[in-house]
């Protein structure tokens, strides 16, 4: 593995594209999502035809009420300034309870109400009663199993993966993606370790992180991150940032990752090289990066190839995977990214989409551009998902090229 990387960002640097529709609905969002969602299942499931005793309506509404003011008021407490861990883990676990039971109270809520009245299954106030049932068992079934599915070890996503200008000398290189870990609130070094362990049991040639590696400053996940000091590859371990880097002391995480022996490629690269046949892996900073105010922090594909010859294949690391565009136009092989996290709790995967070109899995742009989307390793906030399991991926490259046989 040899290091080519020597590069400063470039001033003729494409600027960054205009805000996106998911960023401008965004900023409305905190005024308006505790209302909708605390709000809609009060009364769709307490005071719609109902008619419960006064005292379970008004336990239940107190209920609500307590949510639609503690979800705000804890995620403040624990995001904001203060970073207590405590009230992160009340706010994110109140944000993915609330999300869900706001979703199910629509869907299965209209959908099963309707169905029965036309059924005419019951009297109105049965038929109310038993969609109210009905929503909080779907809620609570669906939360507890999203829960175990994001506390558990992710589960290895194979596949093999073609590039056409990939030297037959390099076929069958293994490369391996965790990316998302979000190490958080929740201690889980324990599951850090075990993930690491996993990761090891695939015999990897080239070991990915693409970003967002926790929530909170390196100091202070260290303990979270520490076991990624055990992975190992035969040829490079290599790391970029993601957007969650930068609300966290950015270069504080890098010179961790450093410390933990992954190569940061900062718009650089690497040439891999193996049976005569050579792969560029190159890698750039998160596209929010040079928002952030750090000296030097910026995506910048032109550094990160430069002085690379055109004519080898490239493997890039982008953390989100809308950076596709310039990736496809620079006539990059393959792109690994990160950042959507499958939507990690549906139907969120829907909101994804109106900022991101893929969600999950292997898509093409351009000409011969192929983007793999990670539904990522770990997860955000809410300690659920559902509908969006994490991953641990293996992607085995290979070369169209091979001699042959005789």
């Amino acid at each position: 593995m040899t290091d080519t990387g020597n590069t400063r960002p470039a001033d003729s640097e494409a600027p960054a594209s205009r805000p996106s529709r998911l960023r401008r609905l965004m900023r409305y969002v905190p005024l308006i999502a505790p209302v909708l969602l605390w709000a809609v299942p009060c009364w769709m499931l307490l005071h719609t035809g109902q008619h419960w005793p006064l005292p379970v309506a008004l336990a239940g509404t107190a209920l609500f009420a307590l949510g639609l003011f503690g979800m705000p008021l804890a995620m403040a407490r624990g995001h904001g300034r203060r970073q207590q861990d405590r009230a992160a883990i009340v706010g994110d676990t109140l944000l993915g309870a609330g999300w869900v039971l706001f979703t199910w109270s629509l869907l299965l809520g209209i959908l099963l109400r309707l169905a029965l009245t036309v059924a005419g299954v019951g009297e109105s106030q049965d038929r109310a009663r038993t969609v109210t049932w009905a929503v909080l068992g779907t809620t609570a079934v669906l939360l507890t199993w999203g829960y175990a599915e994001a506390r558990r070890v992710p589960r290895v996503r194979r596949l093999d993966v073609q590039l056409p200008r990939l030297g037959a000398g390099l076929d069958g290189l293994r490369v391996v993606l965790i990316t998302d870990t979000h190490y958080g609130p929740l201690d889980r070094a324990r599951w850090s370790a075990r993930v690491c362990e996993t990761v090891n049991a695939l015999e990897a040639d080239l070991v990915c992180h693409t970003g967002d590696i926790a929530d909170g400053t390196a100091e202070r996940r260290r303990a979270q991150a520490a076991p990624l000091a055990t992975v190992r590859a035969t040829r490079a371990r290599v790391y970029v940032t993601g957007n969650h880097e930068y609300y966290s002391e950015a270069q504080g995480w890098v010179d961790l990752m450093d410390e933990l022996g992954w190569e940061p490629l900062r718009n650089r690269h690497l040439l891999l090289e193996r049976g005569g046949d050579i792969l560029v892996v190159a890698g750039v900073d998160d596209v929010t990066a040079e928002s952030s105010g750090l000296t030097g922090h910026r995506a910048h594909l032109a550094g990160a190839l430069h002085g690379a010859d055109p004519d080898l294949p490239v493997l890039l690391l982008a953390h989100q995977p809308k950076f596709i565009d310039r990736a496809a136009a620079a006539g990059i092989d393959l792109q690994l990214s990160g950042h959507t996290h499958g939507g990690q709790i549906w139907p969120f995967h829907h909101l994804v989409h109106l900022d991101q070109p893929a969600l999950a899995g292997l898509s093409h742009h351009g000409t011969r551009t192929l983007l793999y989307t990670s539904r990522g390793t770990g997860f955000w906030g809410p300690p659920f998902r559902v509908f969006a399991p994490s991953e641990i991926t293996l992607l085995v490259l290979r070369s169209p090229h091979l001699p042959t046989p005789t």
